[in-house]
């Protein structure tokens, strides 16, 4: 399946630690590494190692770093030529420190770039595409993008909300899949990701919510909801990008004419053999 995806890539500098330092503390790690991040184009990743033709639709801005996630995207065989280049700007960049006691990872985040806009979205042929993923960003840009892709005949549409964005609900009744994080849940009131789904009512399409160890939830069109438990490995080494990865999965298993469960048990299997390695080199997720 040719496959676009419309959200960010980012610079990540990544520390391993034995644990997570308390405030003041100094700390040595034990390792450090420079990676290609964003939640956009780690799931392209994942959609290419499982054999679809891949593109990236974001903002690169022409500096040195930018040549980081250029090898990177190549090395993984996804387009680009789709993005903004501006002259200025800096590529956002995350500070990640991951606790080898927890496998947990904290974030903090620098982004000093504007967002990928409809101006450049509207330019494109989606006829070239079987699906479009969106990162749930920019909420003004992102309406007129789902719009278009929606009343694409044979592009189907999936929208990751991650994080609380003012007027994203209003978008939920466009994408065929709407894939929900733990913590946008809770930001809604919900302490259970089944009460969650409950309170969406009638929605058309797939609504699946990952939901860390307690594993995933998922709601098709009719109001049903299937649960999925997490595959965890037997060590934990690496959180970053369980997420991209499972909506990666679920993305997968759907254009490959799975059911609601079949989509969320792929999801949970590709995400837990995930947070077992570090990075995104590892076999099994192919």
């Amino acid at each position: 399946m040719r496959v676009l995806a419309v959200g960010i890539a980012t610079l990540d500098i990544i520390n391993t630690l034995a644990a997570y330092p308390a405030e003041d503390d100094e700390v040595r790690a034990s390792s450090q590494r420079r990676a290609r991040g964003g939640n956009a184009t780690n799931t392209l990743v994942i959609l290419s190692q499982q054999g679809h033709q891949c593109s990236w639709a974001g903002v690169l801005p022409r500096e040195s770093d930018a040549e980081l996630v250029l090898s990177d995207l190549a090395r993984h065989h996804i387009q680009h030529d789709l993005c903004s280049r501006p002259a200025q700007g800096k590529l956002p960049t995350s500070y990640i420190n991951i606790s080898q006691a927890t496998g947990s990872r904290t974030i903090v985040h620098y982004r000093d770039m504007p967002e990928y806009s409809f101006e450049a979205f509207e330019r494109i042929d989606l006829g070239a595409f079987d699906w479009v993923h969106f990162e749930g960003r920019a909420v003004a840009e992102l309406a007129p993008m789902l719009e278009k892709t929606a009343g694409s005949p044979g592009v189907g549409c999936s929208l990751e909300v991650e994080k609380p964005r003012t007027g994203i609900e209003e978008l939920l009744h466009l994408p065929d899949i709407v894939l929900f994080s733990r913590s946008y849940v809770l930001s809604r009131g919900f302490d259970q990701a089944i009460d969650f789904l409950r309170g969406l009512g009638d929605c058309p399409g797939e609504r699946h919510v990952a939901w860390g160890s307690s594993g995933a939830w998922g709601m098709d069109s009719s109001g049903k909801i299937v649960h999925s438990p997490a595959f965890p490995p037997p060590v934990v080494r690496d959180t970053l990008g369980a997420g991209d990865v499972f909506n990666a999965g679920v993305i997968h298993s759907h254009m490959d004419g799975g059911s609601v469960l079949q989509n969320l048990t792929h999801g949970c299997r590709l995400a837990g053999y995930k947070c077992g390695i570090t990075g995104f080199e590892g076999k099994k997720l192919v």
